[in-house]
């Protein structure tokens, strides 16, 4: 069992920048791919970023390359989600997740939801125009 807590979500400006934490207990992180998903109001939940378990191969979505940076720290079970130049149409519940591929160096299917298999309750970012 893996618990995943978010936190560093808030209000900002366009143009601003956060930083969001994903803490994780119970199972060791070190082996998982993690993956940042965000979801809008009335729309689906979309993958925003992904990293494998060394932190040696990222991928991002098309909206936010060159604007966000993912990284992790295995020693302290942290991810984190650098956004900088922050939209309006960044504005979500933004939340980490586990994937159960293991020590690979490419993630599979990053993109999808079903293949990340524990989740955190999510953090609020909220840009303002």
């Amino acid at each position: 069992q893996v618990q995943l807590v978010e936190s560093g979500g808030g209000l900002v400006q366009a143009g601003g920048s956060l930083r969001l934490s994903c803490a994780a207990s119970g199972r060791p992180l070190s082996s998982y791919a993690m993956g940042w998903f965000r979801q809008a109001p009335g729309k689906e939940r979309e993958f925003v970023a992904a990293i494998n378990w060394s932190g040696s191969s990222t991928y991002y979505a098309d909206s936010v390359k060159g604007r966000f940076t993912i990284s992790r720290d295995n020693g302290k079970k942290m991810v984190y989600l650098q956004m900088n130049s922050l939209k309006p149409e960044d504005t979500a519940v933004y939340y980490c997740a586990t994937n159960p591929q293991t020590y690979t160096d490419r993630i599979y299917g990053y993109r999808e939801t079903a293949r990340y298999n524990y989740w955190g309750q999510g953090t609020q970012v909220t840009v303002s125009s």
